[in-house]
């Protein structure tokens, strides 16, 4: 069974609230970006690699283990999210560590991770 729709039965505009919210709405510009940025999320194995992240610094060799997938593949998964910004490299040697990019990056996977959870306990 679904979730009956829920609609307003008005056709009252409330312009003192548009209006403030209008006011506040970014260019569209970042708009989009925000958008491109919460797409990056959409795909499941950048999500794993970035909850791995959330727990510990890994190189490649870690993260193709950690998810059984080949290094190409988390190579080229890597690289979507460090040109995201959202995970940033340290060299040690010749091993490269990846990690979350800051506490943004970590506060996101966290809370949604906590959003999940919660409404599977509901």
């Amino acid at each position: 069974m679904g979730k009956s729709e829920i609609t307003c039965d008005c056709d009252v505009i409330h312009n003192d609230v548009v209006d403030k919210i209008k006011g506040l709405f970014p260019q569209d510009e970042l708009i989009f970006e925000l958008a491109d940025f919460y797409k990056i999320f959409g795909d499941t194995t950048r999500v794993k690699i970035l909850y791995a992240l959330d727990k510990a610094e890994l190189c490649v060799c870690d993260i193709s283990a950690l998810l059984n997938m080949t290094i190409s593949a988390v190579s080229h998964q890597l690289k979507i999210l460090r040109d995201s910004n959202l995970v940033s490299t340290r060299r040690d040697g010749k091993v490269v560590y990846y990690s979350l990019a800051d506490n943004h990056v970590k506060e996101i996977i966290e809370c949604g991770m906590e959003h999940i959870i919660e409404k599977k306990e509901i």
